[in-house]
């Protein structure tokens, strides 16, 4: 099953958490993994904390200034910083799947992160049985 993301800005971290909750209860499989992943080479997953939004900006304002969009990158359509990040970070993330709930620590999210945007984004959510 996929879920779209809508991003409004070159980069955002944009939590999914409940999306793919709601996802997850829909296939009625209650023990197995679940697997996130970003459909997109400038777009990647990962699971941070979702209490404090401080966070995200955190995460942004270093990961824009460890690896700036204007580098002298050669590849031509300008955006090789996003590639970077993308493989930095991943494209997905494998959640374990327990009596209907996702096996995450109380403060902990997932996010799409938005490194070309903005855009109209895809994410696959597997619900693999186990």
């Amino acid at each position: 099953m996929q879920i779209s993301v809508k991003t409004n800005a070159r980069t955002q971290m944009i939590d999914i958490t409940s999306q793919v909750k709601q996802t997850v209860k829909e296939t009625g499989i209650r023990d197995g993994l679940v697997h996130v992943c970003s459909m997109h080479t400038t777009g990647a997953v990962t699971i941070n904390e979702n209490a404090d939004p401080a966070v995200e900006s955190d995460i942004l304002k270093t990961i824009n200034r460890v690896i700036p969009f204007d580098d002298n990158f050669r590849h031509m359509e300008g955006n090789s910083a996003a590639h970077i990040k993308v493989s930095l970070f991943g494209p997905s993330e494998l959640i374990p799947l327990e009596n209907g709930s996702m096996v995450l620590g109380t403060w902990q999210g997932i996010f799409f992160c938005e490194f070309d945007g903005p855009r109209t984004r895809r994410v696959n959510v597997k619900v693999i049985p186990g």
